[in-house]
């Protein structure tokens, strides 16, 4: 009898240490009547792009380590975040320590993104660029944005006919090509980092004080900069542009992101999508995974895990084993999955609510 209590007792430990190894999401904050569009995070402090539908859209910052909080950008007369009608738009979100910049989305009368920024120690609204291009896609595209510390950076791409005047007389075919484009850091204004001028960017990512870009290698339909394997992902100082390491994939790039030591990509290969991961200062394969074909075009890492997902199911991989395994099954659709440090978070729409999710991932 006292031999099977043992074994009882023993099982039972088993599944108390099992069931503590998989610790469970948890909801840092609820609002009600509201949408969230996009969220981000960078150390202590989390933020998110609130969609008001009887007040002011506005990005909302808190710090975990105190729990203070506040609103940007600071309300004007002239705001343009304010009132703008975000409605389906994608909307993106990069915080690099406690500055904020996002994009705002519009489709007439040309399509363009509208490039903003507001820090919690200056919270006026700062209108840097409207990156926009016409309805047959010659000139400027955005190609993501990013964060971490003091680095804040957004990629673009310039594309224009490669015969305009042909073009126009109806003498030669209305052809697009990339003819430039860059890495910007934003440090008070924009400023383009030395050499990424050559390609433009596609995806980017910061860290460390250095940037990750996916060169653009031609233009797809509508004039939409594309990436292909051809060009390696350049790894750069993100102020002086010196070169750090080229990431050389073996598939085209969807998605990109960049820890203190590791370069991470969900890559599509001719036998489907894999992630892989590569050495930040040297470029070289350090391992990868086959992936759903389902993943979503997005990655958050750090040096031991990177994350993704496959519609709401959430996914993580292990830098050192090569092993997957699902972390949590969101409510709806996560909104902006963030890895810093340990600590993984995202924003989800519920009906009539929205909420942030953290979860606090263990070895």
């Amino acid at each position: 009898m006292l031999s099977l209590l043992a074994v009882a007792l023993g099982v039972t430990a088993a599944t108390v240490q099992a069931a503590a190894a998989t610790p469970e999401p948890q909801t840092l904050r609820t609002y009600q009547g509201t949408t969230i569009s996009a969220f981000a995070q960078d150390g202590p402090l989390v933020a998110w792009f609130s969609r008001g539908r009887q007040h002011c859209n506005g990005v909302h910052v808190i710090s975990l380590a105190n729990g203070l909080q506040t609103a940007l950008p600071q309300q004007t007369a002239r705001n343009v975040t304010c009132r703008w009608e975000v409605g389906a738009s994608p909307v993106r979100l990069a915080l690099g320590g406690s500055t904020a910049l996002w994009t705002l989305q519009a489709r007439s009368p040309i399509p363009f993104d509208y490039l903003i920024g507001a820090a919690v120690a200056d919270p006026k609204e700062r209108r840097y660029q409207e990156i926009a291009h016409t309805l047959s896609g010659s000139g400027l595209w955005l190609g993501g944005i990013s964060g971490d510390g003091s680095t804040l950076v957004y990629g673009v791409t310039s594309v224009d006919y490669a015969d305009e005047a042909g073009c126009l007389a109806g003498t030669s075919p209305c052809t697009l090509k990339v003819v430039g484009g860059g890495v910007y850091r934003v440090e008070g204004r924009p400023r383009l980092v030395p050499g990424t001028d050559r390609t433009g960017a596609v995806a980017v990512a910061a860290a460390g004080g250095a940037v990750a870009y996916v060169p653009t290698t031609t233009v797809g339909k509508q004039g939409r900069p594309v990436a292909t394997a051809e060009l390696a992902i350049e790894v750069v100082d993100a102020t002086t542009g010196a070169s750090i390491s080229h990431v050389r994939t073996e598939g085209t790039p969807l998605a990109l992101a960049l820890s203190a030591k590791v370069v991470s990509t969900l890559e599509r290969t001719p036998l489907g999508l894999r992630v892989a991961w590569y050495e930040r200062t040297s470029g070289q394969p350090l391992g990868s995974l086959p992936v759903s074909r389902k993943a979503s075009p997005e990655l958050t890492a750090t040096d031991t895990t990177i994350v993704y997902r496959v519609g709401r199911s959430i996914r993580a991989v292990d830098v050192a084993t090569s092993k997957a395994r699902t972390l949590a099954l969101a409510a709806a659709v996560p909104v902006g999955l963030s890895l810093e440090g340990a600590r993984l978070a995202w924003a989800e729409n519920l009906p009539g609510s929205a909420r942030i999710r953290t979860l606090t991932l263990r070895p």
